[in-house]
């Protein structure tokens, strides 16, 4: 069965685990939310910080049941894949497995969401084969923005992303199953109650993901929110944000949007339990966490 389950009325999201991230993550990841940080928001103990302020981030993707359609919103880091990142280098998990078990067989999936062209976002969308890396997803279209497209094809990337993007990416749309989705003026619905949210900052192309059941709406973050430590200190970036002022506008615009509602925030890297209710305190906000199975 898959780690948690939420019912929207019509959408039913499984968070679907790959690893949970080692400790060094954190003070790499988000530098200034150091031990102090954490201290001044007892709310995240125990969930995702223990008591000497260690976050607790996860890499997970999140399968999506709606009108018939399902769909993976992001591909998590990958196994057998070569990265800088030790903690990301060579991985051998079960996550298809997992997948499976959720219902959700990988010539099951009908369309890949990629929130940002990351490592630990698009590994899935490939598996070795033959010496090569082939599609993990056949029957998949695979949806990225257009302005994440761009951005990428005209960067000067450092070896490790051009390696990523080889093994990752250009399989996919070499194989004629990556479509560009323009969000520039707004959301877009890709399927049945799934829009996809302009959430620039950590990249230029970025999307968060709405999901708009009949009973509850809930908001999957992408790198827009990476731990609830940013809902305490919306100010905290990501040491790998390619436009911090505006990641942190993004941040507290998406936010602000689910504050005081029922709307449920699912984040991509957030440890369980995962999903929660946000409310606003003053110029920062408080994550109340929300049981599995209770939407």
């Amino acid at each position: 069965m898959p780690s948690a389950t939420w019912t929207l009325g019509g959408i039913t999201a499984h968070r679907v685990d790959e690893v949970p991230l080692p400790p060094e993550t954190g003070p790499w990841l988000l530098p200034a939310a150091t031990p102090e940080v954490v201290a001044d928001a007892p709310w995240l103990h125990p969930d995702f910080a223990d008591e000497a302020g260690t976050l607790r981030l996860s890499s997970h993707s999140f399968a999506i049941e709606t009108g018939g359609h399902r769909v993976l919103v992001d591909t998590g880091i990958g196994n057998g894949k070569p990265r800088a990142n030790p903690a990301w280098h060579d991985l051998d998990t079960d996550y298809l497995a997992r997948l499976t078990d959720a219902g959700f067989p990988p010539e099951s999936v009908d369309l890949v969401v990629l929130t940002h062209l990351h490592a630990d976002h698009v590994g899935w969308n490939t598996r070795a084969e033959g010496g090569a890396w082939v599609p993990t997803f056949p029957n998949a279209r695979h949806l990225t923005t257009r302005t994440e497209w761009d951005h990428w094809a005209a960067a000067d990337m450092e070896e490790p992303r051009r390696q990523m993007f080889r093994d990752s990416v250009h399989p996919v749309r070499d194989a004629g199953l990556l479509d560009l989705v323009d969000v520039a003026s707004g959301p877009v619905e890709v399927a049945p109650g799934l829009r996809l949210l302009p959430a620039p900052g950590h990249t230029p192309g970025q999307v968060a993901v709405e999901l708009r059941g009949d009973d509850r709406t809930a908001l999957i973050t992408g790198d827009a929110v990476h731990h609830p430590v940013q809902l305490a200190r919306p100010g905290i970036g990501s040491c790998v944000d390619i436009d911090p002022a505006r990641a942190e506008r993004t941040r507290r615009a998406l936010l602000g949007s689910v504050a005081g509602t029922e709307t449920l925030l699912l984040g991509s890297h957030f440890a369980a339990p995962t999903a929660g209710r946000v409310t606003a305190r003053g110029d920062s906000f408080r994550f109340t966490s929300a049981l599995a199975q209770t939407y």
